[in-house]
């Protein structure tokens, strides 16, 4: 009894309104994760899809695919206009599917022409002779690698076979994309700019237990800032990659060689980093 009224029949369902309670919780929870899910499925898009404008990605292959970068646009842009403002988990949810199967449709296209691109420098340096008449032909989020390396340091002589490697190929936003655990050691926890990149990454470097001789092998080999971008990639792998030392001297012999390409390590991070969003 409390107050005169009989409470015994409320605590004879307690376990009833608790098991409710949880399955409210449960929702509530469901509809979060789906609306994050949502929101990193926009944000990958968005980045993808700057990429492939930047960088003039074609969208059709074999006549295959999207008009153009527009045409993707258009799509993406049809898609997110039926997100409602409020909607509950049951209306959201094929929503981030679509938007989850489109991200990988656009990843798809970045991950072709990255393929593309290695099988022709491959058959350029079989062949004797490697070509590139326009190699300031992309239009970068960020300043270009060159004007950064000239602005922080002398570049080393870059032999051509390691073209690809060091034209600022690849935006500073797509990198962190890929490589996003660098920026947690950066300075305010953010990385603004190529420059803030390659203070980050002179951090990281003696963490990750890499020697100064080997450290240096790469650059020379690479360029300061592919290196740095390798390294980003290592720390990102973690656990996988036993000796960080020994796998950027062995990619490191690689390049000397003409055989390595950052374009599929960047992707393949981004491809399991996406994979991991949908398991998780």
């Amino acid at each position: 009894m409390a107050f005169g009224f009989d409470l015994s029949p409320l605590v004879a369902r307690a376990e009833e309104f608790e098991a409710w309670a949880e399955d409210v919780r449960a929702d509530e929870r469901a509809l979060r994760l789906v609306r994050e899910r949502i929101t990193l499925c926009r944000r990958d898009i968005a980045k993808m899809i700057a990429t492939g404008i930047d960088e003039g990605v074609p969208t059709q292959r074999e006549g295959q695919g999207p008009a153009d970068w527009t045409d993707v646009r258009r799509r993406y842009a049809a898609v997110i206009g039926r997100i409602p403002r409020r909607a509950d988990r049951a209306a959201l949810e094929p929503i981030a599917e679509e938007l989850s199967r489109f991200a990988d449709e656009v990843l798809m296209l970045l991950e072709n022409h990255i393929k593309l691109q290695d099988s022709t420098a491959n058959e350029s340096q079989n062949g004797g002779h490697i070509q590139n008449s326009n190699p300031n032909h992309l239009i970068d989020l960020e300043p270009r690698i060159q004007e950064c390396e000239a602005a922080t340091s002398q570049p080393a002589p870059q032999s051509p076979r390691l073209r690809g490697l060091s034209e600022g190929t690849y935006p500073l936003g797509m990198v962190l994309d890929a490589c996003s655990d660098i920026a947690d050691y950066a300075k305010g926890g953010s990385i603004a700019n190529w420059r803030d990149f390659l203070a980050t990454a002179a951090v990281v470097r003696p963490m990750l237990g890499i020697s100064p001789s080997a450290w240096e092998d790469a650059q020379k080999t690479m360029g300061e800032i592919p290196a740095a971008i390798v390294l980003a990639a290592i720390l990102q792998r973690g656990p996988a990659i036993r000796s960080a030392g020994g796998y950027l001297r062995g990619l490191t012999r690689k390049a000397e060689a003409g055989e390595f390409s950052l374009g599929p390590m960047l992707m393949a991070l981004i491809g399991t980093r996406r994979r991991d969003k949908r398991r998780a």
